[in-house]
């Protein structure tokens, strides 16, 4: 028989291994989510040389230089949440940088929250276009984040525009991988067609 505090120094031990595991992943996670990637179209664009800025998730990851050949300013993260493309807004505008259409393709990973669509909204001002496209839910369809951007897009109609990919892509199961999120390079392509009517 094991004596019990032996018992207790053992449980105490694996007790702090599964600690240091959780922060040993906790502190890998953003790398796990990799880092921002950017990209410039070649062609200059309207808007006084300034592309439309598209700022996106893990869903665009597969298509940064197809969307810069588009004719987007591209700045993507994977995991990267609402708030975050936000601050991306607000800093571009302090520095006078903040072009005439910006576009917010997220929420694959995170949730849409009401309050900062309207911070979005607030930081883009009324002189611009703030371009919101509803993102899918994992496994496909829709949910309420799609809700949060149509009803955005009901409430400001001269000042946002919804692309609606949910509608857009509804039938193309060949368009996602197996989490029906993420594109294949078919899907890839078409959500490269939906972004195309902002410019």
């Amino acid at each position: 028989m094991i004596p019990l505090g032996r018992v207790f120094v053992l449980a105490a031990s694996v007790a702090l291994a599964l600690l240091a595991t959780s922060v040993r992943d906790a502190t890998a996670e953003p790398k796990a989510c990799g880092e921002v990637q950017r990209a410039l179209p070649k062609p200059k664009q309207r808007d006084g040389g300034r592309p439309p800025l598209l700022i996106g998730d893990s869903v665009l990851l597969r298509g940064v230089k197809r969307a810069a050949a588009t004719g987007f300013e591209v700045n993507v993260r994977g995991c990267r949440p609402f708030v975050e493309g936000v601050r991306i807004v607000r800093s571009r505008r302090r520095a006078g940088t903040l072009p005439r259409v910006v576009v917010l393709a997220l929420g694959a990973n995170w949730v849409v929250p009401e309050r900062e669509v309207e911070w979005a909204l607030a930081e883009v001002g009324d002189r611009r276009t703030l371009v919101l496209v509803t993102p899918r839910e994992p496994g496909g369809g829709s949910g309420a984040d799609a809700r949060v951007i149509r009803a955005a897009g009901a409430s400001h109609p001269d000042r946002i525009r919804v692309l609606d990919w949910i509608a857009f892509s509804r039938g193309h199961l060949g368009w996602f991988y197996g989490d029906g999120l993420h594109l294949t390079p078919h899907g890839a392509r078409a959500y490269l067609r939906l972004l195309r009517r902002v410019i």
